[in-house]
Order: structure tokens, then C-alpha cells, then sequence
């Protein structure tokens, strides 16, 4: 097996933070009387540039009070996202990646700040060599900058690494970095275009690391 290292993105793969995140938007949008649309949300997972308040304004058609609303809508939004738990078969994936000896990354569109407590909050900081975030390159996904600075880092070869994806924004950046993509999509991202993904699972749990990497080639 030729395989070196897997890097795995966060939101929604590693933690479901998109369910709540969506669901605290969408109860700020019905408390003004507005609707968020399923389908735009979705489209936006897993890069940035789409402002969900600036598009409730819009909706709504009068000017409101952005800092008030943002500030209100994040305290839910970690309200539910509190009681959220690692993802099923994340653990087992981590610990087959150190006992096949690979190294193991993180490549996220979101910022060190939102990344890292959240894994020291789940006891999983320490088993990511490298954080690569969104927050230390230029654009974030679907541009490829945050793979292509986990590769520098752990000094691998995108030929020689399996990228973890639950968006079609990340798997459109890992491809374009030159990576295999593997798509496990969650009940928010279910519906998207993964047709670019070198495999498709339903859970993490459904295999391996070297049955995945057989699969694909390694």
C-alpha cells in the first residue's frame, strides 16, 4: 500500500456542526418571517463569501440590527452544538491511520479558532500533525490552498494522500489539489452533486482505511 497519510476536513465530517448551524439560522429567519431555503444553504457548505444575515435583509427588505441577530443566532448556535459528538467511525479511522503508521491532517475552510477548540473539546487535537485552516491561506474551499498547505506541512505527495470530505465544495478543493477524494455525506449535505468523489460512503463506519485504500487504488 502506497498510502501515506489521510486528511480529514471538520465540519459536518468530524463533528456535525452544519445541523446546527443551519437549524440556529433558520429559527433567526422565522423569528423576522422569512424561510431559508434548504437548497442554498447546502450549496454555500463547506467554503465562505454567502452571508446568510446580509441574505435576511435582503428577504425581508428593511435594514436590521446584523450585530445584535449575529451575536444572538451563534449563542444558539453553540447551545446545539454542545451536545454534538464525534461522528460514527472518525475514532476508528483515527486510530487505524496511527497504527498503519500515516500521517494524519486536517484541511478546513474554518479558522483555527473554530477548529481547535472544538477537537481539544472531543480530546482529538493531538492526533492531527497539522491544522491547516482557513484562516492561514488566501481563499479557502473550493479553492485547493488549505490541501495544498497540509501536503507542504506533512511534506506528502497529493498523490500519496486520501482526502475525507462531507461537502462537494471539498472534494471539488481536494481533487484540485491532486488528491483521492472520499465523500461521507451527513443529513445536511445528503443531497449534493458528489459525483466528482473517488468513492462514496454512507458512514465512516461502512470501511476501512485499507479496504478504501484498495478501493481506490493504493
Amino acid at each position: 500500500m502506497t498510502l501515506r497519510a489521510v486528511i480529514f476536513d471538520f465540519d459536518g465530517l468530524i463533528l456535525d456542526t452544519e445541523t446546527p448551524s443551519y437549524t440556529s439560522w433558520q429559527e433567526t429567519y422565522s423569528g423576522l418571517g422569512a424561510t431559508l431555503d434548504h437548497k442554498l444553504w447546502t450549496a454555500n457548505i463547506g467554503t465562505t463569501g454567502w452571508d446568510a444575515a446580509q441574505h435576511l435583509e435582503e428577504l425581508v427588505g428593511h435594514p436590521i440590527d446584523q450585530a445584535t441577530l449575529r451575536a444572538a443566532r451563534l449563542a444558539r448556535h453553540h447551545e446545539l452544538i454542545a451536545s454534538e459528538v464525534v461522528r460514527p467511525g472518525v475514532l476508528a479511522w483515527l486510530d487505524e491511520a496511527k497504527a498503519l503508521g500515516l500521517a494524519v491532517g486536517l484541511a478546513s475552510s474554518s479558522s483555527e479558532p473554530w477548529v481547535g477548540p472544538h477537537l481539544e473539546r472531543l480530546g482529538l487535537r493531538e492526533r492531527f500533525a497539522v491544522l491547516a485552516t482557513g484562516d492561514r491561506v488566501p481563499r479557502r474551499k473550493p479553492d485547493p490552498a488549505v490541501y495544498r498547505l497540509a501536503l507542504d506541512t506533512l511534506d506528502i505527495d497529493p498523490a500519496d494522500a486520501i482526502a475525507v470530505e462531507d461537502s462537494a465544495n471539498g472534494i471539488a478543493a481536494a481533487k484540485a489539489a491532486g488528491l483521492r477524494a472520499v465523500a461521507v455525506p451527513n443529513a445536511m449535505t445528503v443531497e449534493l452533486d458528489f459525483s466528482r468523489a473517488d468513492l462514496v460512503l454512507g458512514s465512516l463506519t461502512e470501511a476501512g482505511i485499507v479496504e478504501v485504500a484498495e478501493r481506490l487504488g493504493f
